[in-house]
């Protein structure tokens, strides 16, 4: 009988580690870590951790964000917190098979955004926020390994996203509820389903990839005002949508043509399907959802 490779996941208690959880556990032994289990920022115990179970692929879903309106994470602390997170894992590559990371278009420069960025946009500038350069610093050194590899993110929504602020994942919220779907300010995003995300992991971590970066998208961006007119016309109750600003005033997608050549067969899950299975879900796990704690 083939033995199960040993991934650790971290960020247990996110969005992308709840996702991965589900739909890999029966592919590989899944060890899950959340900062109760596995302090990151300790680097003697991530060390010791590391060594004794000797796992053949870490992925690294954690991360710092003082982003949303209702963390508790100090702004000024995004940088340091995610640098010490990556380097206590990174300084142990030795001691596992390869690790997986997920990087970000924020490492682009929020302020040079556009549409259809490859991965040659990397270093045209240094980013000036704290999350975004703390991700620069991780490809900055991801490319000088052999077995460190950045999962650049655009977009993703999923199932366990938080439906608070997370834009699909609000709106779905609203619809489900019966209240009126907002769109404050138009704009034209990549979003990835977190479930073809798994998928794609899974290669990643079954094969060797030739390069250290990739962008990991759709590869096609979407007006924030389509998506939530096929949310409303999908929902099972009648719902407005109210929308304040209809000029596109951000435009941020991924050239994926990379990703392609390693998985030319991929098959991205539709659209439609893909909303479908969100309000299908927020519709059966409708008690999770408290209209007063919607951002929007």
């Amino acid at each position: 009988m083939e033995t199960l490779k040993k991934v650790l996941i971290t960020g247990g208690n996110g969005f992308l580690a709840k996702t991965l959880f589900q739909q890999l556990s029966d592919k590989y032994t899944l060890i899950v870590c959340d900062r109760e289990s596995l302090d990151l920022n300790d680097v003697e115990n991530v060390e010791r951790y590391i060594h004794k179970q000797k796992f053949d692929v870490v992925i690294h879903s954690a991360t710092y964000d003082a982003a949303p309106r209702d963390t508790k994470n100090n702004p000024e602390k995004v940088l340091e917190s995610n640098l010490r997170m990556f380097f206590n894992l990174a300084r142990c590559r030795h001691h596992f098979g390869k690790m997986l990371y997920f990087g970000s278009g924020a490492e682009f420069g929020r302020e040079n955004w556009s549409e259809n960025m490859d991965e040659s946009w990397y270093d045209r500038c240094v980013p000036t926020d704290q999350y975004g350069y703390s991700k620069y610093l991780m490809t900055h050194y991801a490319m000088q390994t052999d077995n460190v590899f950045n999962l650049r993110l655009f977009g993703v929504f999923g199932e366990f996203d938080n439906w608070r602020y997370r834009f699909i994942s609000n709106i779905c919220a609203h619809a489900v509820l019966g209240l009126p779907i907002h769109v404050h300010q138009n704009s034209l995003m990549d979003f990835l389903y977190a479930d073809d995300l798994a998928q794609i992991v899974s290669w990643f971590i079954d094969n060797q990839p030739a390069h250290q970066v990739y962008n990991v998208c759709r590869g096609k961006a979407y007006e924030f005002i389509d998506l939530a007119e096929r949310v409303q016309a999908m929902a099972n109750v009648n719902v407005d949508l109210v929308v304040n600003h209809s000029d596109i005033n951000k435009r941020y997608s991924g050239n994926n043509a990379r990703l392609l050549q390693e998985l030319p067969d991929f098959h991205f899950t539709s659209l439609d399907d893909s909303l479908r299975n969100m309000l299908m879900w927020y519709q059966n796990n409708k008690d999770i959802l408290d209209a007063n704690q919607l951002h929007f």
